[in-house]
């Protein structure tokens, strides 16, 4: 299998962050990968992001942008993504450039090894207590409920396309990559744990813990568990394959 990756990128109102956020995967794919492309969403921002995502898409033909005509999600801009991607493997990163340049190089570095490339965030001081009280307790929550064993269920995780094409993907919620990788891990696919570094945002919030978020996170984190354990069981008894890190 070739060593490609495609980069969808969610931004909402992120006209702060998103052209570092680019910078950083395009320094990240060089001597890691052999093809790239750069899929940019501007989900309906108020703000200039999306003129800056077609500057930037114009500079690069690798680079496409799109503009939703409402607000729809990080996840809905995740799973159109992957309609829309080509190469091998399907990364996804925020448009908060939030995630350092040696966290993508490390990710990508892993690329080939495991079918999922699973990261999980070191220095989590940089995050409010409760935030990382909130973080915990979801990823202790995500571990009694599927049995995975992951370190950490909400990164940029990066899978093989093929996994994630042949999947459906019905969460829209910021609780689509814990939807992606239960079903992947608990399928039998092999995965990697990797460290990654994150830093404080330049400008704008973090839009993931408004009510009606969390919320819908719960609906489809129970839709899951009905999914593994009663409607699609037989899908969901292979052993885990947890491969080590390839430094």
């Amino acid at each position: 299998m070739n060593k490609t990756v495609s980069v969808i990128i969610p931004s909402f109102n992120e006209e702060a962050n998103i052209a570092a956020a680019v910078a950083n995967v395009l320094e990240a794919v060089k001597g890691r990968v052999e093809d790239y492309e750069i899929k940019l969403f501007d989900d309906c921002s108020t703000d200039k992001t999306g003129q800056i995502i077609d500057r930037l898409a114009a500079e690069n033909k690798k680079i496409m942008a799109v503009h939703n005509q409402k607000n729809m999600g990080f996840g809905f801009n995740f799973n159109k993504g992957v309609e829309l991607c080509r190469m091998e493997y399907i990364s996804i990163l925020p448009g908060d450039n939030e995630i350092e340049l040696k966290g993508i190089e490390t990710m990508f570095d892993n690329i080939g090894i495991a079918d999922v490339i699973v990261p999980y965030v070191v220095n989590k001081d940089v995050r409010s207590i409760s935030r990382q009280l909130i973080s915990k307790t979801y990823v202790f929550i995500m571990n009694l409920f599927f049995r995975c064993g992951l370190c950490y269920y909400t990164g940029p995780a990066i899978l093989r396309s093929d996994i994630l094409k042949n999947m459906t993907l019905r969460a829209n919620d910021f609780a689509f990559m814990s939807v992606a990788l239960v079903r992947a891990v608990r399928k039998g696919y092999s995965f990697v744990e990797v460290p990654i570094y994150i830093r404080s945002r330049l400008g704008g919030k973090s839009k993931a813990f408004r009510f009606k978020n969390v919320v819908s996170v719960i609906i489809t984190i129970s839709k899951l568990f009905w999914e593994v354990y009663v409607s699609h069981r037989g899908q969901y008894c292979k052993r885990k394959i947890r491969i080590r890190e390839n430094i």
